[in-house]
């Protein structure tokens, strides 16, 4: 078992459910590599066991470490993989992880053959193929009572908070956290935003009474063409944006078009630590006990996943090289009605 990409909460509720079935159940002997791939080819391994578990269905992160990286960066890295699982002479790997984890491990099942089982996993709850991913409540439940403290400052300064929220592809905890806090705004990726038209409303309200504003913003929000200069993109090694500071940029120019006093407030990595919710911890544990089943069933190359009350199993690929973005009609519906 390996957790790859970014921590979230839940990942240890995960592990700790696949062991306890895996082990009373099946009488399964578990291992956890550490640090996502890096484990499996440097052959760093824990042993999972109940009783190392215990304790853990409440603390956020993982224990077994995680990070970015595929086994596809170097020439040698899949025959790696292959001859760790065969030198510990595992059965199967799960993998939890987010969109690139996920695809790591449909590539090595579809072109190595090797015996894998997904879990799906992200706050940003961007996955396709299942209708949530667990980290995502307990994200949305961060933001929110942040909106829900900066009401109160913001109103007794009169001032205009722009809240930047994790979300680099799709706006879904920016939506529902801006639902959930009663937010003026919210800028989402999906939907380029003009700039004009926010400093319109937040001057509609002033004119009414309304002086104190929160605006939400997701991280990966940009500008519609033409309507805000923004500081030119900058990558990481591994070839993503590196993000963080749009809604500092947005504040500003807010500050400069309107005469409002406004700050910003970024919540960053807070969403992503701490202890989870109970509504991920159950999915998180749903999807462990999903997961060591699916390994028994031989199920390889399928992801748990949870559509409507039901854990079910998906292909793999269905999640590969795909973004699940916001509902349009969940976010055009409501923002028409409550974001004012």
């Amino acid at each position: 078992m390996l957790t790859g990409g970014g921590d979230c909460p839940g990942l240890n509720a995960v592990i700790r459910a696949a062991v306890r079935k895996g082990e009373r159940a099946f009488g399964d002997e578990l291992v956890g590599f550490l640090d996502a791939w890096d484990g499996v080819r440097d052959r760093r391994t824990i042993p999972l066991t109940v009783e190392s578990m215990r304790g853990l269905l409440p603390r956020g992160g993982t224990v077994l470490g995680t990070r970015r990286g595929s086994p596809f960066d170097t020439p040698d890295g899949v025959d790696h993989v292959k001859q760790s699982m065969d030198d510990l002479g595992l059965d199967a790997l799960i993998v939890i992880g987010g969109n690139g984890s996920l695809s790591i491990a449909c590539q090595l099942h579809t072109e190595h053959g090797l015996p894998i089982v997904g879990v799906p996993k992200t706050i940003d709850n961007d996955i396709e193929g299942t209708d949530v991913t667990f980290g995502f409540n307990t994200a949305v439940q961060i933001a929110t009572d942040a909106i829900d403290r900066l009401h109160t400052t913001a109103e007794s300064h009169d001032r205009v908070m722009v809240v930047e929220v994790m979300g680099r592809h799709t706006g879904w905890i920016a939506t529902q956290a801006g639902i959930a806090g009663g937010a003026t705004a919210v800028l989402i990726p999906e939907i380029p935003f003009d700039l004009d038209q926010l400093c319109t409303r937040l001057t509609r309200r002033h004119d009414r009474g309304r002086y104190a504003s929160i605006v939400v913003v997701a991280e990966g929000a940009e500008p519609a063409e033409g309507t805000l200069e923004m500081e030119e993109k900058v990558y990481d090694r591994f070839g993503h944006v590196v993000l963080g500071g749009v809604a500092t940029r947005i504040a500003h120019a807010i500050g400069e078009r309107t005469g409002f006093e406004t700050r910003v407030v970024q919540l960053g990595h807070v969403q992503r630590g701490g202890t989870p919710t109970a509504f991920d911890r159950v999915l998180s544990t749903r999807f462990g006990v999903a997961a060591i089943n699916a390994v028994h069933e031989q199920a390889w190359g399928k992801m748990t996943v949870v559509r409507g009350p039901n854990i079910e199993l998906e292909d793999l690929t269905v999640a590969v090289g795909k973004t699940r973005t916001v509902d349009r009609e969940l976010f055009d519906g409501v923002a028409s009605h409550f974001f004012a």
